[in-house]
C-alpha cells in the first residue's frame, strides 16, 4: 500500500468542498500520481479497523496516559437517493426520532492532552433479509447488535494495550452488560447517559429482593451523586 498516496487522498477528501474524483485529485497535485494510481489503491486494498490502527498508532503513544478516555459514538451519512445494499440500509437517526438511509459507522475516538484521534471503527451492514410481519415489507438486520460492535471495538483498544481511564457513550450504550464488560473485563470506569425509565436499586440487599424504581424518582439535588 502506498501511504503517502493513501494520506493525499484522505487529505483531499477532508478538503474538498464539492465532488472528489480520482482524476480531480490527479490534476490537483498537477499529475505527480494518475487518476489510475488512485483508483488502484481503493480497488486493490481493504481498508479495515486495522488499518486505521496501523496509521496512528505512532501518534497515540506519543500524547497516550492514563488518565485518557476512549469516546463511543455512531453516525449516518444519509444516502437517500442510492439503491439499497448490505452497506447502504435503514438506520434508526434519534437526532430525528426515525429511520433514514444511508451508511451507518460506529467509531471510538481517543482522547487525551487535547487531542482526539480515531482508534477504530465499524461499518454497520444489515446483511439478513427479513419480512416484518406487521407491514408486510421487506427489511434488513444485522448479524450482530451495536452493543455487540461496541464491545468488539472496546476489547480491540484494551488487546492494544492502549492507556485511558474511561469510556465515554451515550444512553444508546448503557447496558447492564457494557457496564460489566467495561469494569470487570477492561477494569476501566464510565461515564454513561442513562434514560430516564431506567430500573435501579439503591443497594445491595433491594437488589437482592428485586425491589428496583425508575431514575426519574429518584429523589436528589442539583450535581449530587446517588450510588445504585
Amino acid at each position: 500500500m502506498n501511504d503517502e498516496l493513501l494520506e493525499l487522498y484522505s487529505d483531499y477528501q477532508l478538503s474538498s468542498f464539492g465532488q472528489v474524483t480520482a482524476t480531480g485529485m490527479s490534476d490537483l497535485l498537477d499529475g505527480a500520481y494518475s487518476h489510475d494510481q488512485v483508483t488502484r489503491l481503493l480497488s486493490t486494498n481493504e481498508f479495515t479497523s486495522k488499518t486505521l490502527w496501523g496509521m496512528v498508532k505512532s501518534t497515540v503513544r506519543q500524547v497516550e496516559e492514563d488518565d485518557a478516555v476512549l469516546i463511543f459514538d455512531d453516525t449516518i451519512e444519509e444516502k437517500p437517493y442510492t439503491d439499497e445494499s448490505d452497506l447502504i440500509a435503514y438506520h434508526y437517526d434519534h437526532t430525528k426520532n426515525r429511520t433514514v438511509k444511508g451508511i451507518n459507522l460506529l467509531n471510538c475516538l481517543y482522547y487525551s492532552q487535547g487531542v482526539s484521534i480515531p482508534v477504530s471503527y465499524k461499518l454497520i451492514t444489515k446483511p439478513i433479509p427479513y419480512c416484518d410481519l406487521k407491514t408486510k415489507k421487506v427489511r434488513r438486520m444485522s448479524e450482530t447488535t451495536k452493543n455487540e460492535d461496541f464491545r468488539e471495538l472496546l476489547q480491540i483498544s484494551y488487546q492494544n494495550q492502549l492507556k485511558f481511564k474511561y469510556v465515554l457513550a451515550d444512553s444508546w450504550f448503557c447496558s447492564n452488560e457494557n457496564m460489566v464488560f467495561i469494569k470487570h473485563k477492561c477494569h476501566k470506569d464510565f461515564i454513561m447517559a442513562c434514560k430516564s425509565n431506567r430500573l435501579v436499586s439503591l443497594s445491595e440487599d433491594d437488589k437482592k429482593h428485586k425491589k428496583s424504581q425508575r431514575v426519574d424518582t429518584l429523589e436528589f439535588q442539583e450535581g449530587q451523586s446517588v450510588k445504585v
